[in-house]
C-alpha cells in the first residue's frame, strides 16, 4: 500500500496538475473583482443611459463561462485547462468532450 502511494507521489503529471490548479485558484480569486466591476459598471450604465451595455453583457457571459471552466477543472470534472492554456470562451458553456463524466 505504501509503495503505491510512493509511486503516485513520483508522478510528474500529478504535481504538474497541482501547479495548474494553484494557478487557477489565484485566477478564480481575481475573477471575483472582475465580476464586481462588470456588475457595477453595468448598473451605472443603466442609470446613465437607460439601457444595458451590450459589449459588457457579452464579456460578462464569457467571464461566467470562464469561471465555470475553472471550477470544473479544479473539481477534477475536466482535464481541459481553461484560458490562457486554451481559447477564451465565447458564449455559454458547451459540453463537447471536455468533461470526464460524459
Amino acid at each position: 500500500m505504501k509503495e503505491e502511494i510512493k509511486q503516485r507521489l513520483k508522478k510528474n503529471e500529478t504535481w504538474q496538475r497541482g501547479l495548474y490548479m494553484l494557478f487557477f485558484i489565484i485566477i478564480y480569486g481575481a475573477t471575483k473583482f472582475l465580476i464586481t466591476g462588470v456588475m457595477l459598471f453595468q448598473f451605472v450604465a443603466i442609470i446613465l443611459t437607460g439601457k444595458m451595455n451590450e459589449q459588457l453583457l457579452k464579456f460578462g457571459q464569457n467571464l461566467c463561462t470562464y469561471i465555470y471552466e475553472i471550477t470544473i477543472y479544479l473539481t477534477f470534472n475536466s482535464e481541459h485547462r481553461p484560458f490562457p492554456f486554451n481559447e477564451w470562451p465565447d458564449g455559454a458553456p458547451s459540453h463537447k468532450d471536455q468533461y470526464l463524466g460524459d
